[in-house]
């Protein structure tokens, strides 16, 4: 595999940055960028008319990942040829959250079995990052993918895309080109492939649990029979008057019927005051309990560099590749940058140290991050985590 980055800035423009890929001719390109080189994108006709062989993949930002750390306004473009893996792009619109599952079973369905014979491996996917469950678009991709390949664990991973934290429009590139309502994807097949992947939080927990006591899918309605927005702005003091970016500050974990902890965490991404109700980034459980949740940059950083060594040991047990070029995405929820705040480009750094000088990075700030719990576990939508997809070759 063969790696090359490059970034369209004020200061690089795209007539320069483009030629680093047009030299490679990758089989693959992942655009990861500010809202702005999305919503008018002069550079996507340029990329396509120099590398018309690659499939292209990503989506706006909430503020873009480098090895070099955290960077706002780029567009970060980053390269891959391949030598043994083979690419299948799949898209699907999402006209509206209510069909999230079935947009997601519409991706799950693109992907084949095979791809000249050899075996799927893995799948990356981005999709909008307002006006969406993604925790039903993830079911949705699953199930279409259990009943197309089963007995096989095919890993999924990716993110919802991110406007800078306005949460008012998204964007999504992939076989449609670029588009607002647009579920993107590519499956990677081939035995050549070597995967792995590590996601975790670094939050704590606050106040009492909180019964569910109304909800429908991803919208909550009630906290031990009152508002949900009610007892939220209650907790949340002087931050209420900033809802709902401030939700990002404070997020839900999701506790189960006994009040245990069950490793899902919920970011607010809207609120109704007519209703009282808070919409939150994926499905609650009906039969739960909710509980604040707070943190401070150390446990984040420690969050984010627990999720690298996680994926590091995964990748530990499928042979060394240790020497050769590699890429991880990392994938990191817009409420811990919030948090951070100057001191962000350290949970990227703990992250490089773990995987060391061989290893590219590229990623973004994120509505939402996708990712197995743990290797051959059910995929997931996370939220306020740390996830990190790690791509090479044998």
């Amino acid at each position: 595999m063969q790696l090359v980055q490059t970034q369209i800035s004020r200061r690089n423009p795209a007539e320069t940055a483009l030629a680093p890929l047009q030299a490679l001719q990758p089989d693959l390109v992942l655009a990861f960028g500010d809202v702005r080189h999305f919503s008018a994108a002069p550079w996507l006709a340029m990329l396509q008319a120099q590398c018309p062989k690659a499939q292209l993949l990503g989506c706006s930002t909430a503020g873009e990942i480098t090895a070099q750390g955290v960077g706002e306004g780029e567009l970060v473009l980053t390269g891959l040829k391949f030598s043994g893996t083979g690419l299948r792009a799949a898209a699907a619109l999402l006209p509206e959250m209510a069909g999230s599952h079935a947009a997601g079973l519409e991706i799950g369905q693109q992907l084949a079995p095979d791809l000249d014979g050899a075996p799927l491996r893995a799948v990356l996917v981005f999709g909008p990052g307002v006006d969406i469950n993604g925790s039903a678009l993830v079911a949705g991709i699953s199930a279409a993918l259990a009943a197309l390949h089963p007995g096989s664990v095919i890993p999924l991973t990716g993110g919802l895309a991110g406007d800078g934290g306005a949460f008012r429009q998204t964007f999504t590139l992939g076989a449609q080109g670029i588009g607002e309502r647009q579920v993107a994807a590519v499956g990677l097949y081939g035995a050549a492939l070597h995967l792995a992947h590590g996601s975790f939080g670094g939050w704590e927990t606050f106040g009492p649990a909180r019964k569910v006591t109304r909800c429908s899918n991803n919208v909550l309605y009630e906290l031990d029979g009152e508002p949900a927005l009610g007892v939220y702005k209650r907790y949340l003091g002087d931050y209420a008057r900033d809802l709902p970016a401030s939700g990002l500050l404070f997020p839900f974990a999701m506790l189960g019927e006994n009040h245990d902890h069950i490793g899902l965490i919920r970011t607010i991404l809207g609120i109704d005051e007519a209703s009282g109700s808070l919409t939150l980034a994926g499905d609650i459980d009906p039969d739960g309990y909710l509980k604040l949740m707070h943190a401070s940059t150390d446990r984040l950083v420690g969050g984010a560099e627990a999720a690298a060594e996680a994926a590091q040991q995964m990748l530990a047990a499928t042979g060394d590749l240790s020497g050769q070029p590699a890429l991880a995405i990392l994938v990191s929820c817009v409420g811990r940058k919030l948090v951070m705040g100057d001191r962000v480009d350290e949970e990227v750094e703990a992250v490089a140290d773990v995987f060391g000088a061989d290893c590219q990075l590229t990623g973004f700030y994120s509505y939402g991050e996708i990712s197995p719990f743990v290797p051959g576990g059910d995929c997931r939508l996370h939220n306020q985590t740390m996830t990190i997809t790690y791509l090479g070759e044998a």
